[in-house]
């Protein structure tokens, strides 16, 4: 089932760059962005997904990218902190249309290279990863992503994600180890939680106040109180706080087991090469697994959000900007919903976003968890 003809190419059948650029643009809107700002933006997406961005949406997806649930190349995400406008994001595959890992990485790398040359940044640090996670014959679920961070004035911030798994699974954490000390983090492997997986690798590239190098980690079955001690930042959120947020977006009570499905995925972010532990924690939880529909994730949002003093009716506005459809008509319109601490700022909370361009999914028929009041 399509998404619905938000987002058509009045000229006929929508493309796939006609789609989400159209969300982009009123989304964009949504977040206070300007009109030049969010054209600007939509012509980065349209040139970072090539000659796929002309691709009828009546075809199937380029490929059956790992990015969203109905394989569409792009998702959405608003950033939300106290008192400030909430942050937009993008995050894009540039090689989906390739025939393989390999070409599709390729293509990633040069689109980055692209970005480089039009905003004067350096890619130092990517080359010097770049037979780790972009060799001749990579495997697992994914080459090369950017996401850009859609600030005012039409120069965006630009992030990497890689795959450590590109030289096989089992040598997943030796390629983040061997990452770390390449970039000059030898101690930080050494502080990571317990995991069962390492989905990515993230590069900070261009403007940044602090540049980040971030792992991520898988955690299968996770419990509450597992949660709130997954964090190793010397500053930030108590497992108290860590817990309130998981018990509330996974529909969790205070005596429940762990969360089975799609696995919770933290993330730990390094600015200091010379200290000994993160500086920064994100817990990431898979809202759309543990709702029936879009309607309970967007209660579920809303708590998280009126809890840490965070306008929610943007949300709402949001969601409206991306799709016609109720948020009872679906489940993964809200993919994942994260907390985040970085040194001592106020904490953010992120709404992940899905695009919808090809499927939606089904609302779940039956009991799920019901949501629990913030701690």
């Amino acid at each position: 089932m399509r998404a619905g003809p938000t987002g058509a190419d009045p000229q006929g059948t929508p493309t796939l760059g006609s789609f989400t650029g159209g969300q982009l643009r009123r989304l964009g809107s949504v977040a206070g962005l300007s009109r030049a700002d969010v054209e600007t933006y939509a012509q980065v997406l349209t040139g970072a997904l090539g000659p796929e961005a002309e691709r009828p949406l009546d075809l199937p997806p380029p490929t059956r990218s790992f990015l969203s649930d109905d394989h569409t190349p792009v998702e959405f995400s608003l950033s939300f902190q106290a008192d400030a406008a909430p942050v937009m994001r993008v995050l894009v595959e540039p090689g989906c249309g390739a025939t393989g890992l390999a070409d599709n990485g390729r293509a990633g790398l040069e689109a980055i290279r692209t970005m480089a040359r039009r905003w004067g940044f350096a890619t130092d640090a990517l080359d010097e990863l770049r037979d780790l996670f972009l060799p001749p014959a990579p495997r697992g679920p994914l080459a090369l992503w950017c996401a850009l961070e859609l600030r005012p004035g039409g120069v965006p911030g630009v992030k990497v994600y890689l795959n450590p798994a590109a030289g096989g699974e089992e040598r997943s954490a030796e390629t983040v180890r061997e990452a770390l000390r390449r970039l000059g983090y030898g101690r930080a492997f050494d502080s990571l939680p317990p995991g069962s997986g390492f989905p990515f690798f993230a590069l900070d590239l261009g403007s940044w106040a602090e540049p980040r190098v971030k792992v991520y980690l898988y955690h299968d079955d996770l419990t509450t109180g597992q949660a709130g001690r997954l964090s190793r930042t010397d500053s930030g959120p108590g497992p108290a706080a860590v817990e309130g947020f998981f018990r509330t977006a996974a529909g969790l009570g205070s005596d429940a087991g762990g969360l089975g499905g799609r696995p919770v995925q933290t993330c730990h972010s390094f600015t200091d090469p010379g200290a000994a532990r993160p500086s920064g924690f994100t817990l990431y939880v898979p809202i759309r697994d543990c709702v029936r529909h879009d309607g309970e994730a967007l209660a579920r949002t809303s708590t998280v959000l009126h809890h840490h003093g965070m306008d929610a009716s943007v949300l709402d506005r949001a969601l409206a900007a991306l799709t016609e459809r109720r948020p009872e008509d679906g489940a993964g319109l809200i993919a994942y919903l994260a907390l985040a601490h970085q040194g001592d700022r106020p904490p953010r909370v992120t709404a992940y976003l899905s695009s919808e361009a090809y499927a939606v999914r089904p609302p779940v028929v039956g009991t799920v968890r019901q949501p629990v009041p913030v701690a």
